[in-house]
């Protein structure tokens, strides 16, 4: 297999199995608290982190990622790539069977790709393969992509979330009765209550998975999972709540499980809509904020400030640049030269759902006061976020899972044509562009190293915006599930657990 250098960006996901208050569970079941109902059961088109844990459960992409964070294999069992990058051919395995009997074949990966580039389909993922020229199966186990420009770090993206392989005789029938390659089969589905897995006898990875299965439970109030967790009626609360993990740190039954991530949330300013289009105005906002103060504030320590999306437990994390302590009159200054001498006054959207989110937005509320930024809170339902607050509020806080690479994690973000760009600041950059070209064309990891020190450079000097900090992903955990181990991605790894007698 022909690999590539290139050390992987941390990434976060969210996986989760099952709760079965007050019922009896098969031996071997573990069950998984979820706070938000799963919207869509297809791959492709799913979007929020609960999501993200089942179909890491019962899906696989032609790459994987570790939870060290290595990209390897996966239903590709190796790939060659041309001298000039543009030129992919993946070689998948033999063994793999989907749930419903058949093998996996080539034809599989064609269709997988096809729709996702579909723009009438709707799949996220479409982002991350703008690159694709053609895709073609050469045989039954052999896939070509021809590329439209040099990129390094393509097979990387297999391992993304939405990048999941699905049968070409099943794609119809993905929302109501999905169909994998994965350690885990779906069962059944009640939306609002839980999603029901069991074991495949047939998964390719020898002796795996070691449970019987998984049972992911929706519970939407946070006291309610944790109470859930404390009564034994689940084993692991995915995403156990940062002002709940003290409660935990010496508990006889529970052992708190966290890793440092490279997901994010932060302001967003729209750079083409007054008044952030000054970038006199942005770099003031910036200059009142204390983002060691929001890592407490907003997430009770459970995170890093960070300047990009690239966290300081990368080591690509440009450390040469400070935090610097706010400068109120500096702030005011820039103001001042900007046209609002006695400051502005500006209403700011959060998501009501997302409480470490509001407390960002009143904590950037606060600080930015001082300089005579006088931001209104508005709290405004996460699911009309997408439809009324995305690409249009002039200022507004969201956050976004991190991506399997730096390319993914920075390239839609921030170059003037990325697709992520269009929806939140319309940053435009020149030197962002050209590093951000230069990097999915080279190799050499050194070169990868200082590129991408120097944007982080670029980006803290401009503002498209303010990325706050780098948060981890915490699960609360019954100590008698083991060899459970959380993951950057934020998904469940659940095919080496076992449940303790």
């Amino acid at each position: 297999m022909t690999k590539l250098p290139v050390k992987k960006f941390l990434v976060a996901l969210a996986a989760t199995t099952a709760l079965t208050t007050g019922a009896a569970w098969a031996e071997g079941t573990v069950r998984v608290a979820l706070g938000t109902s799963l919207n869509q059961l297809d791959p492709a088109l799913t979007t929020i982190g609960d999501e993200y844990v089942y179909v890491h459960l019962v899906f696989n992409g032609l790459t994987k990622l570790t939870p060290d964070l290595v990209v390897e294999p996966d239903l590709a069992e190796r790939w060659d790539i041309s001298n000039d990058l543009m030129t992919w051919t993946f070689h998948l395995r033999d063994d793999v069977t989907f749930h419903h009997g058949r093998a996996l074949e080539a034809a599989d990966v064609v269709a997988t790709v096809e729709r996702i580039l579909d723009e009438g389909f709707g799949s996220r993922a479409r982002t991350n393969l703008g690159m694709v020229e053609t895709v073609a199966a050469i045989d039954a186990r052999t896939v070509e992509f021809t590329l439209n420009a040099p990129y390094s770090g393509f097979a990387d993206i297999f391992a993304d979330r939405q990048m999941r392989i699905v049968p070409h005789d099943r794609l119809d029938d993905l929302s109501n009765a999905p169909v994998g390659t994965g350690p885990f089969r779906f069962v059944s589905w009640s939306p609002g209550d839980r999603l029901e897995l069991v074991a495949n006898p047939d998964y390719f990875i020898d002796g795996k998975p070691s449970l019987d299965g998984v049972t992911l439970r929706i519970i939407p109030e946070a006291a309610a999972r944790v109470a859930a967790l404390e009564s034994d009626s689940i084993d692991i609360l995915w995403n156990l709540p940062y002002e709940q993990v003290e409660r935990f740190a010496d508990h006889d039954t529970i052992r708190v499980d966290a890793v440092a991530t490279a997901t994010w949330d932060g302001v967003i300013l729209n750079n083409t809509t007054p008044p952030f289009e000054d970038e006199r105005v942005r770099r003031a906002l910036a200059m009142t904020i204390d983002k060691a103060a929001l890592v407490e504030l907003a997430i009770f320590g459970q995170g890093a400030p960070t300047h990009s999306p690239i966290p300081p437990s990368h080591p690509f994390f440009n450390d040469a640049l400070e935090f610097a302590a706010p400068d109120i009159e500096g702030a005011r200054a820039l103001l001042a030269e900007a046209g609002y001498p006695d400051g502005f006054t500006i209403p700011m959207q959060v998501p009501q759902e997302r409480e470490q989110r509001v407390r960002m937005g009143v904590a950037v509320r606060d600080m930015a006061r001082q300089a005579g930024i006088n931001i209104d809170i508005e709290r405004v339902p996460f699911a009309s976020y997408a439809a009324n607050v995305a690409g249009q509020a002039p200022i507004y806080v969201d956050g976004y899972f991190a991506r399997p690479t730096l390319d993914t994690a920075l390239h839609p973000f921030f170059h003037s044509q990325g697709s992520w760009n269009h929806r939140l600041w319309n940053y435009s950059n020149e030197r962002a562009d050209e590093i951000l070209d230069r990097a999915r064309e080279t190799r050499d990891e050194s070169e990868l190293e200082e590129l991408f020190k120097e944007l982080q450079a670029v980006l803290d000097e401009t503002v498209p915006g303010i990325i706050a900090y780098s948060m981890a992903h915490v699960n609360g955990v019954n100590r008698r599930v083991e060899g459970f181990r959380s993951t950057p991605m934020m998904w469940l790894e659940l095919a080496d657990v076992s449940m303790a007698e």
